[in-house]
């Protein structure tokens, strides 16, 4: 229902846009993390394991582990967003850091007892993700995943050192 959601959504904003002579933009966000989130239900991965990486209990990881994902800070969303407004361009913009992580890698960046847990039928293994004309734009992501994650206490990871 999700996938279909999004471009039932997607699809109405053309047809007003095009029906109406209105300028529009359609912008894609992958896994967005940073201040301020949740760790309920329907919290973030990111979220999720630094809660749970900060009350001591395991991390579950759905076999095989192996499934990548593209996770973007919530302010580098926020710079995209401006460009894009700024842009006056009518287009699909997503937005998006195109270095993918497994969830397994993401889990042992946090560190502690990684528990694998059965596989989820329907998971896809990856997430294709294309920024191009956001970056035509000239926005890139500046905030690195290992950093944000590094800064929780007791993380294995250290930040990068560029």
């Amino acid at each position: 229902p999700y996938a279909w959601t999004k471009a039932t959504n997607t699809e109405m904003v053309r047809n007003y846009g095009d029906w109406y002579g209105l300028k529009y933009a359609i912008t894609y966000f992958y896994n967005v993390y940073g201040p301020g989130e949740r760790a309920g239900a329907y919290g973030t991965l990111i979220e999720i394991f630094r809660q749970r990486r900060l009350a001591g209990e395991h991390l579950r990881v759905n076999a095989p582990g192996t499934q990548k994902r593209n996770f973007t800070h919530i302010d580098d969303i926020v710079e995209g967003l401006v460009l894009v407004g700024e842009s006056g361009e009518g287009d699909d913009f997503g937005l998006g850091d195109s270095r993918a992580y497994s969830i397994l890698e993401v889990a042992e960046m946090f560190g502690g007892e990684i528990v694998m847990g059965p596989e989820v039928a329907g998971n896809r293994m990856s997430a294709d993700i294309d920024t191009s004309k956001s970056r035509l734009l000239g926005w890139a992501p500046s905030r690195a995943l290992i950093d944000y994650i590094a800064q929780t206490p007791g993380a294995k990871t250290k930040p990068r050192r560029d």
